[in-house]
Formats: C-alpha cells, sequence, structure tokens
C-alpha cells in the first residue's frame, strides 16, 4: 500500500547538533541561553524528559491520567509543590529554566513560548517528568538502525491521532504519535527493541498506513520535522509524550506549562539504567 510521502527537508545547518559531555553540561548551557533548539542529540546516553507543570489542584487527576495511559505519559518523577529542583533526576537542575523552550497554556489555548519561566512560577506548581523517545533511539541506533532525523540533525515528526486515550478527571484528548521510517527488516528489530523499554514508551503503537490511526498527510506533521520515506520503508509510529500537550488543548485547564515538542528536560539519569521489561 502507498503511503503519503514527505519532501525531502532542507539540509541541517552545520553544527545543528553539538553533544555535551555531561547532562548538567547541556543544562547549563540552556539556562543560559547558549543553546534554544531541539535536544535530539544532546549530552548522549542521558535520559530526555517529556515536562508537564500544573497547579496542584489539577496534580491528582493528570497522575492518574498517566497511570492509565502509561505509553504515551511513562511518568520518571513528580516534583513536591512549589518545587523547582527534582533530586531523583540530577543535580544542579531547574525545572523552570533547564528547558530549551516552554509552551505556556491558557484554557487550553498556546497564549506563549519562553526559555525560562521563572516570573510564572508558583508555589503550587507540580512537575511531571515523563519518559522519551530520545532515550530508546539510542538503542535503535545502537542495534543499528539508521534514523534519518538523527543524521539530519532534526527533531522528529510527530502526529495528532484518532486514537483516543483513557480519560481521568478534567484530562482526556487524543493520543500523539512519532514515526521513524524504516526498511521492512529494521521496523521488526525496532519493536523488538523498544518492547523491552517501558520507561520510555515501548514498542510502536501502529506500523504501516497512517490512515488507519487518522493521520492523513506524513508531511505535514502536527509538531516537529517531517522527513522523507523512500518506497522500500514504512512509517513506524510510537507513543508520544507529547500526548499531554494534545490533552490540555482538548480539556483546557486554567494554566498548564509543558516543554515545547522536541525541546527536552535532560536528566542525569542514564539510558543503560532504565528498567528493561
Amino acid at each position: 500500500m502507498n503511503h503519503p510521502v514527505a519532501s525531502p527537508p532542507d539540509p541541517a545547518p552545520a553544527g545543528a547538533v553539538a553533544p555535551f559531555a555531561t547532562a548538567r553540561e547541556a543544562r547549563r548551557a540552556i539556562r543560559r541561553g547558549e543553546w534554544d533548539r531541539h535536544t535530539v542529540g544532546l549530552a548522549p546516553a542521558h535520559v530526555q524528559g517529556n515536562l508537564v507543570i500544573l497547579p496542584a489542584a489539577l496534580a491528582g487527576d493528570f497522575l492518574r491520567f498517566c497511570q492509565q495511559n502509561p505509553k504515551p505519559c511513562p511518568l520518571l518523577a513528580v516534583s513536591a509543590p512549589g518545587a523547582r529542583d527534582l533530586p531523583a533526576l540530577g543535580a544542579d537542575l531547574d525545572i523552570a529554566t533547564d528547558v530549551p523552550d516552554y509552551r505556556v497554556y491558557e484554557h487550553g489555548r498556546l497564549v506563549c513560548e519562553r526559555s525560562d519561566v521563572s516570573s510564572l512560577w508558583r508555589d503550587d506548581f507540580v512537575s511531571f517528568v515523563l519518559g522519551c523517545s530520545f532515550s530508546f533511539e539510542e538503542a535503535l541506533l545502537a542495534a543499528g538502525i539508521p534514523l534519518r532525523h538523527v543524521a539530519q540533525g532534526r527533531n522528529v515528526a510527530m502526529y495528532r491521532t484518532t486514537i483516543p486515550t483513557n480519560p481521568a478527571g478534567a484530562f482526556h484528548g487524543p493520543l500523539v504519535v512519532s514515526m521513524r521510517p524504516m526498511k521492512a527488516a529494521d521496523a521488526i528489530r525496532a519493536v523488538q527493541v523498544t518492547a523491552r523499554m517501558p520507561a520510555v514508551h515501548g514498542a510502536p503503537v501502529h506500523l504501516g498506513d497512517p490512515r488507519l490511526i487518522g493521520i492523513t498527510d506524513l508531511a505535514r506533521p502536527d509538531f516537529g520535522d517531517a522527513v522523507a520515506i523512500e518506497a522500500d520503508e514504512v512509517p513506524v509510529f510510537w507513543a508520544c509524550g507529547v500526548t499531554p500537550q494534545a490533552v490540555v488543548m482538548a480539556a483546557e485547564p486554567a494554566l498548564c506549562i509543558t516543554h515545547s515538542p522536541g525541546h527536552m528536560l535532560i536528566t542525569d539519569l542514564l539510558n543503560r539504567d532504565l528498567p528493561f521489561a
């Protein structure tokens, strides 16, 4: 079956990805405003996380939402109310400054993007950090599976689907997926590799025809960058930690802060230390 094919992107600029030796170095560069792009390839081997910040009054509902939707929302850590640090994820880590780009939503509407949310911080904010597919990408590359967006220094392509999430309290909405084109043999191997990594989304949720999950045009991702799909490749879709942003748009809480898609929190945890199934 034919699939919609994304046009090849322009070549990534030279030096677009400059890996840091440690996660702390990467966070400090981000905090100083020296890195404001996506975090694909930064601090290799370190766990990166999706971020959701909510008032404490909504934290219980969102925690239940994560528990009922573990593939898109695998919890790595939850902060105490008002805390900007997460010692379990790293030393010298500041939730309000250490993400390259934040999104601020009011009543489900994106109102601004900021490189620092310190001035917005409240004593009742609770931060949730969710596992990210950038972690399993290290395992895929180690298994010899090429990833086009990584090679091109681009953000991964992400799409809203027609697959509903399991609602919890105020939170409901569609599943978001990330897509990587692969040859059939590589796709089979990718399923085997990622199935062992439930802390970072686990196995794919769909392979093949994107129309079956409500995606009509792979050349126009809802988030991230489009990549070309060759004639001998199939699109492979994983549950994505950007799902909470689609859920926030649907649930319309008065206030929510997230990372901008692909602009992750880099932790001191190592991918090799994640729990394996």
